[in-house]
């Protein structure tokens, strides 16, 4: 069993910058890999960003590759996704997922097996 809970979301304007934070418990976490996904009202959940167990090779999604940075510290148990220059499509309650399956994972939501409960990100024009 793993658990993730999520934090740092909140309300940014424009432009602006937002970290967020998901901390994992229940099982060793450098050895699986970890996803941020989000979902905007009325739209499905999508892929934002994923990470190797290492932290070595990420990938993005196009639309956010160039502004977002996901990372992770084994020693926190902890992963991140930086968010820069924010746009008002930015916004969605955003979720980081474990597939401990692998050491790197990929884009489709059904590869995670653990999802955490979801940060809302709201970002004003």
């Amino acid at each position: 069993q793993v658990q993730l809970v999520e934090s740092g979301g909140g309300l940014v304007q424009a432009g602006g910058s937002l970290r967020l934070s998901c901390l994992a418990s229940g099982r060793t976490f450098s050895r699986y890999a970890m996803g941020w996904f989000r979902q905007a009202p009325e739209k499905e959940r999508e892929f934002v960003a994923t990470i190797s167990y290492s932290g070595r090779i990420t990938n993005y999604a196009d639309s956010v590759k160039g502004r977002f940075i996901i990372s992770r510290d084994n020693a926190k148990n902890t992963v991140y996704l930086q968010m820069n220059s924010l746009k008002p499509e930015d916004a969605a309650i955003y979720y980081c997922a474990a597939d401990t399956d692998v050491s790197y994972s990929g884009s489709s939501s059904d590869n995670y097996d653990y999802w955490g409960q979801g940060t809302q990100v709201t970002v004003s024009s």
